[in-house]
């Protein structure tokens, strides 16, 4: 059995030594004991009110190494130097835009995490930007940009919410169903749906008080140079929220063998398990980008109720929430 991260545990600095102990593996400093470590507030350490749900490949390697955020053979794949778009993934989610927002369709997990996600998104942000949890508007004001918007599962909750949405795709076929979608509501006809990408918007000097990029990462040529537009994005001292999968054994056996090849929840190929993140490569990816991660959660799922729930458990499913440190001059 795969065994749980601990949150204050995670060590993710710039100066690294792999160990890997089973599924979990640990970044120590070269030049640092084993005591001195990045902390992490746990998700069951930060007290929050209750949240209604919102609306709603290959074998692993024998060996994981750090040596470069970058994957060779997506890179491959990128049509641009300048731009974290890969093609080849943007030609699979293409393929099945127009179910979107069929519950029963290939985004049924995406409906059904839906609700854990958007209760992790409130939380954090209403303790970082101290609104109102209660609130039935408590991001009023707030300016969110929802990268990889996909069909809009997420950006419209966060327009409920009273934030000033802008989400935006690489595939055009989903800005548009997601435009579409968005008008049946007065309350979410107000967000700006865009086919461009985030490198783009960093040319164009937008920023946004938070950035959310949920189950994205996993999908882009250069995770690093991603997370630096995200970054670039954020107004300083706002936050940025990055949800995703790890690379671990579990995950492979449940997020890609038992959720595409048996339970066929997700077409087959949707994820690379070589391309995803453990929670300490994302930490100092966006560490790097001056995002610094402050809340780790892991979501799981529970099999009779179909539902997914937030956790200390980030073994599969996890997301993280970060401010980007403002740059201060002598």
């Amino acid at each position: 059995m795969a065994p749980k991260f601990r949150i204050n545990q995670l060590r993710a600095l710039s100066s690294t030594v792999f160990h890997g102990i089973g599924d979990c593996h640990y970044y120590l400093h070269a030049n640092r004991s084993p005591q001195t470590l990045y902390h992490f507030r746990r998700f069951s350490d930060a007290s929050s009110p209750p949240l209604s749900p919102a609306a709603s490949s290959s074998a692993p390697p024998q060996n994981a190494e750090l040596q470069s955020t970058n994957r060779p053979e997506e890179i491959v794949r990128n049509a641009s130097a300048t731009s974290s778009v890969n093609q080849f993934e943007l030609a699979k989610f293409s393929a099945i835009a127009d179910t979107w927002w069929d519950s029963e369709g290939p985004f049924k997990p995406l409906h059904a995490l839906n609700p854990a996600r958007v209760s992790f998104i409130r939380s954090t942000l209403c303790r970082h930007f101290r609104r109102d949890p209660c609130s039935i508007r408590p991001f009023e004001g707030l300016k969110i940009i929802d990268v990889g918007c996909g069909g809009g599962i997420l950006s419209e909750p966060l327009a409920r919410m009273g934030a000033t949405v802008t989400g935006i795709d690489a595939v055009d076929k989903n800005i548009k169903i997601a435009r579409v979608h968005a008008d049946l509501d007065p309350v979410t006809s107000t967000i700006e749906y865009c086919c461009t990408t985030a490198e783009k918007l960093v040319e164009q000097q937008k920023e946004f008080d938070a950035v959310i990029a949920s189950e994205v990462i996993e999908h882009v040529a250069d995770p690093a140079g991603f997370c630096q537009s995200l970054a670039a994005l954020t107004v300083p001292n706002g936050a940025t929220v990055v949800s995703t999968i790890n690379r671990s054994m579990r995950s492979f056996a449940t997020a890609i063998v038992a959720a595409e090849y048996i339970l066929r929840w997700l077409p087959r190929g949707t994820h690379q398990w070589s391309s995803l993140l453990i929670p300490e490569e994302l930490v100092l990816i966006l560490q790097r980008a001056s995002i610094s991660v402050e809340e780790i959660a892991g979501f799981v799922y529970n099999p009779l109720t179909g539902q997914w729930s937030l956790s200390d458990d980030t073994s599969v499913n996890y997301i993280a929430f970060g401010t980007k440190v403002s740059q201060t001059t002598d």
